[in-house]
């Protein structure tokens, strides 16, 4: 279709200052809550095109928030940019080439999601000024997506009160609205004490922490037969007590992810985990503490505003990606697996088409994906008011979340091409919001009608803060 509505040309007059702030983001990975240069960059850009900043938003020194316009609805349009561990990757090659450095990378795109959401949100801005419409829109720049629930953060500390939707996206292998199905997940670390001794000589008057947390996992593992098919539990060990194998280890530290379908299952799984953890401890006579380091909701759909957002990608059509971005798929392609390129079209509920390099349609509404789903922090903001997601194509249908071969096309035209087309989807439904009341006021009473029976109750303990150094532990 023509590019012929009005936002669409905001978005295009800026859309070179977004891929460029892309790219930068990209040359710069940070991870959760340390994102201090990325932010950086948002917030410049926030200041450049004229918005009203306030940092610091929720007491994170990586969380910004930039507001336009004067009265009328509030729409916030969020925004991402921390990076992974071990995903570091020349740009642009379809081969495994780590960068020198830190090892971190963009290997799930935020650096992509960050740029397209604050492109959005200053084309209404401009949109906004230029017809003299009451309304404010609002970007967030959110930090440490990947396990720090840094929007749980920003909903509990009250950044949300005043919003009446949000808009946000994410990159992925098709065109579509997002599926508002994700798991409610938290993070807590299980610290054993016991009692350090001789190995050989002494070993009786030892009391193995590591033993207690190796009894913990036995236990767990166990219970993985007695729980929700759709819950799951993950561990890493953050500390194993030392590294010498004659010495009864006193110290040791596991931290768990559980994850349920909504906070009643979450909620119910914790407290079983928490029993196994106390009967390790019991059985090495050792003690147990624990410590929730974050928690995420489930996401909340939105009928009204996911309808709209549909309509929108339907007038503006799928990315208009060109030889050389499907030359450069294909070449990704080689790298993965029939079974990766097959799973990519089953996650959007589509018929798997292998010789298909990029995506050339927009997945209908109706649609429904099979397959793992993951967790978002973008949950809580979608309890918290009514929510629509996206998903943007900018990336080979295929390319694992998670990977080098996504690092690998975070700079590409692929990428570029679906940051622009993603933020015109985001910023016609935020129009199509101002200008349509009655879609508005759809939105809320759809948003009622799913909180009315289970109120939203923040997972976030209240004596649980962000945890700010969480990436340098």
């Amino acid at each position: 279709m023509q590019n012929t509505e009005e936002i669409w040309r905001y978005v295009d007059a800026k859309a070179e200052d977004a891929i460029g702030l892309a790219d930068r983001v990209w040359g710069m990975p940070e991870l959760c809550y340390a994102e201090v240069r990325s932010c950086a960059e948002h917030t410049a850009m926030l200041e450049q095109h004229g918005f009203r900043v306030t940092k610091d938003v929720a007491g994170i020194p990586t969380a910004v928030m930039g507001e336009a316009g004067e009265g009328g609805p509030v729409i916030a349009i969020l925004g991402e940019y921390d990076a992974l561990p071990g995903l570091s990757q020349e740009a642009g090659v379809a081969e495994h080439k780590p960068l020198p450095g830190d090892g971190s990378g963009h290997g799930c795109g935020h650096n992509l999601l960050g740029a397209a959401s604050l492109l959005a949100a200053s084309a209404v801005k401009d949109w906004i000024e230029k017809n003299g419409i009451k309304a404010r829109v609002r970007y967030y720049g959110c930090p440490a997506e990947e396990g720090g629930a840094a929007k749980g953060f920003m909903v509990r500390s009250g950044a949300f009160d005043d919003v009446d939707m949000a808009i946000c996206w994410h990159p992925a292998a098709f065109t579509g609205v997002n599926e508002a199905v994700s798991l409610a997940n938290t993070r807590i670390d299980f610290s054993f004490t016991g009692r350090a001794s001789h190995a050989a000589a002494a070993p009786e008057l030892g009391r193995s922490a590591l033993d207690a947390v190796e009894l913990m996992n036995v236990g767990v593992n166990y219970m993985r037969e007695h729980m929700p098919s759709d819950a799951r539990i993950h561990y890493a060990y953050l500390d194993a007590g030392g590294i010498a194998p004659n010495v009864v280890q006193g110290t040791a530290k596991v931290r768990y992810l559980i994850r349920a379908k909504d906070l009643v299952g979450l909620n119910q799984l914790v407290a079983r985990v928490r029993k196994i953890a106390d009967g390790a401890a019991l059985m090495t006579e050792t003690t147990v503490s624990t410590k929730v380091v974050s928690a995420v909701s489930n996401l909340l759909a939105n009928t009204p505003l996911e309808q709209a957002m549909h309509e929108n990608m339907q007038r503006l059509g799928p990315p208009q990606f060109d030889e050389d971005d499907r030359a450069f798929a294909r070449e990704i392609q080689k790298t993965l697996s029939d079974e990766d390129i097959a799973a990519a079209f089953r996650r959007h509920g589509l018929k798997v088409e292998r010789d298909k390099a990029l995506c050339d349609i927009i997945v209908p509404l109706d649609a429904h994906g099979s397959g793992g789903v993951g967790s978002t922090d973008v949950g809580d903001v979608s309890w918290a008011v009514p929510t629509v997601q996206a998903r943007g194509a900018t990336y080979a249908i295929g390319t694992p979340g998670h990977s080098w071969q996504l690092t690998a096309q975070g700079k590409s035209g692929i990428a570029h091409k679906g940051l622009v087309h993603v933020a015109k989807i985001m910023a016609g439904t935020a129009v199509d919001a101002i200008v349509k009341p009655e879609l508005l006021e759809a939105a809320k009473a759809d948003h009622k009608a799913r909180t009315d029976a289970h109120p939203y109750v923040c997972p976030l303990p209240p004596d649980v803060n962000p945890p700010i150094k969480m990436s340098g532990d």
